[in-house]
């Protein structure tokens, strides 16, 4: 591709110069207007380069980032309705971002980690449209919000954090009611009776994926040959998802015949195996109402709605179980039982400073030489 080609895909305006001809006879002129191409093709990269990254987000990031964008959009609609003079999307300065966490509070009623998460995906795509986003009205919107995030009532506009499930959760997962009755208000009308392969997935799954703390997407992509059979039980290499170093994670033996992560991943092994799965291939796979096993790998959300249905039709209730719940339950209940912090640490694949990891064990350690013990109460 040529520079002026580049160029022009860069949307560069450029001047076309014939013979060294001059372009301004004003005082002073004198010099040619010629085309910079190190310039041209510098900006050509940039522009391939912004394109290149957005390619290449989570399609779960770059859909959340797309409706941030749409919700700023709405909120110049509104704010055009109050002041009588729209403004373009482009603007953004201190009073556009904070006016922003306003309208999200007090006009949407979202919740404080929203307002956040909103205020991110709006600077990351005002930027990948060529905007400029000024440092000062970021930290002012993130100032505005502060004071949002330490009101209860807000607080509990959100659906909270996940719970953390326990062997004792897994256990009344593992043993729940194969007859699933339909809901209030569902369409369904029958009785769904589970079928044993996907009771033998499920347990595996939920086990498995407290075992090594693992996120959903981790789950959705581990293959036969990524967990592999030792002497002490399993070592699951875990694969490199959104970035994310992969690890190798070992799991030994269980108490619980119902909760042993390596004798139901050799049970569900066997089983999806003997129904036609091809060696090899995904670790978990997707199985419908009749049993019927699918060929394609169960997805990330698939990975989280079996924990989540499964504790619900264990009678888990009061507590919002999804699919991270098993990363916070391995970290705090294997602090409770004196597991190494370290060692839990690189279980999951947290990083050092995670502040999320850190929350989790001292959630763990809440009542390890509690303020309260042995004082004489």
């Amino acid at each position: 591709m040529t520079v002026v080609e580049e160029a022009r895909r860069a949307g560069l305006e450029l001047v076309e110069v014939v013979d060294a001809e001059l372009v301004d006879d004003a005082p002073g002129a004198g010099a040619v207007a010629a085309l910079d191409p190190v310039a041209v093709v510098l900006k050509a990269l940039d522009t391939d380069a912004k394109e290149h990254l957005n390619r290449i987000r989570p399609k779960k990031t770059r859909d959340g980032y797309a409706r941030d964008w749409a919700v700023w959009e709405e909120f110049h609609v509104w704010l055009a309705a109050r002041t009588g003079t729209p403004l373009p999307p482009s603007s953004i300065t201190v009073g556009t971002f904070v006016s922003f966490v306003t309208y999200l509070d007090q006009v949407v009623e979202a919740p404080p980690n929203t307002i956040e998460r909103r205020i991110t995906g709006v600077t990351s795509e005002a930027r990948r449209h060529g905007y400029t986003v000024p440092k000062e009205a970021t930290e002012a919107a993130r100032r505005a919000l502060k004071p949002l995030r330490l009101d209860k009532r807000r607080q509990q506009r959100g659906r909270g954090k996940a719970a953390a499930v326990t062997p004792k959760d897994l256990r009344q997962m593992a043993n729940a009611p194969r007859e699933r009755a339909p809901q209030p208000g569902a369409r369904r009308r029958h009785t769904i009776v589970v079928s044993e392969l996907t009771r033998l997935r499920d347990k595996a799954l939920n086990s498995l994926k407290f075992a090594i703390a693992g996120r959903n997407e981790e789950m959705s992509e581990l293959d036969d040959p990524d967990i592999e059979d030792v002497d002490e039980g399993l070592m699951v290499h875990v694969p490199s998802v959104k970035g994310r170093p992969s690890r190798d994670a070992p799991v030994t033996y269980g108490e619980d015949i119902d909760t042993c992560p390596v004798r139901c991943w050799r049970a569900y092994k066997a089983a999806k195996l003997a129904a036609g799965a091809v060696p090899g291939g995904p670790a978990f796979l997707p199985v419908d109402q009749w049993g019927n096993q699918g060929t394609a790998r169960l997805s990330p959300d698939g990975v989280g709605r079996a924990l989540a249905r499964c504790a619900k039709y264990a009678g888990l209730t009061g507590r919002r179980i999804t699919g991270h719940s098993a990363r916070r339950g391995l970290v705090t209940t294997g602090r409770k039982k004196g597991k190494r912090v370290e060692k839990l640490r690189r279980q999951g694949g947290w990083s050092a400073n995670s502040p999320v990891f850190w929350e989790y064990v001292d959630e763990g350690e809440a009542f390890e030489d509690a303020p309260t013990e042995g004082i004489g109460l």
